[in-house]
Parts: structure tokens; sequence; C-alpha cells
């Protein structure tokens, strides 16, 4: 069962790759100055994660008029991560939990889904500015998109 509202956020330190090079995104980095949308997905390359994903960079401009910053994270390399943000022309990053730390702190994690051990369930984190969560969702399926119009009215 994903971590309730109300708790307080494991904080994290993952690795992004783009251009410019692998570089490390902090959650706490935001802490004091704006809140964050954690949006956890399976698999890169998939065709409904590539949907989630794309649909979220065609309506970034939301999310940064209710000032947060939104993080997709998922189990895949920071490369594979960034062919399919170049390949989507993702408008935020893609932090890869590599080693599965973070999506087990905030138990998101399947421990079988179709036969992979340890992919990170559909999930969906809004996070305040002081690292308290105020919006959790996670589900089962994978198929099963988060409530976008109930994250944006977490970040109000």
């Amino acid at each position: 069962m994903a971590l309730a509202t109300g708790t307080k956020a494991p904080d994290f330190t993952l690795k992004t790759k783009n251009a410019e090079g692998l570089q490390d995104v902090t959650l706490s980095d935001n802490f004091g100055k704006k809140k964050t949308v954690l949006l956890f997905f399976p698999l890169a390359f998939t065709s409904v994660c590539m949907q989630e994903m794309c649909d979220v960079s065609a309506g970034i401009a939301a999310y940064n008029d209710l000032n947060a910053t939104v993080y997709g994270i998922s189990i895949d390399s920071p490369f594979a991560q960034e062919q399919m943000a170049k390949v989507d022309k993702l408008q935020f990053p893609l932090l890869s939990d590599f080693n599965k730390e973070v999506s087990e702190a905030y138990d998101v994690l399947y421990a079988d889904l179709l036969g992979f051990k340890g992919v990170s369930k559909r999930s969906a984190f809004v996070i305040d500015e002081t690292g308290v969560i105020l919006y959790s969702e996670s589900s089962e399926d994978p198929h099963d998109l988060p409530n976008f119009d109930a994250i944006k009215a977490a970040l109000v």
C-alpha cells in the first residue's frame, strides 16, 4: 500500500540523463520553494507509460502555473529514460530508480508484474513545500492512469 497522505515524504536523490550528462535530482531541493508531483511508472517505452508521460508533458504549463515540479520515476536506466524523453519530447525530467530504493520507500514496487520482479507500480504523489504528502494514489493495474484532475486539485 502506497504511503498515505499526511506522511512525510522520504527524501531521495536520483539520476537523470540529458544532453548535459548525468545529473542528480534531490527531492528536498524543492522544499520551501514549490510542490512536487512524483509519477511512478512501470517501464519506459511501453504504450501506457508513453501515453501518460506525453499527456503530462503536453499539459506541463498547468503544473508550472500551480508552482509544481513534475518528475517521472521508473526503474529503467537513465540512459533508456533519456531516449524515451527525446522520442516523446518530454518537458520534465525522468528519474532513474534503477536500484529500486525509492519505489520501495514509497511502497509502490510490484513483487511480480508479468514475470518482471521489482517494477514500479503506476503511482502518483503530490508533496507540499514542507515535504508532506498531500495526495497519494497507486494502482495494482498498470493500465490505469492516475487521476490527473485530483492531482491538480491537490496542488491548489
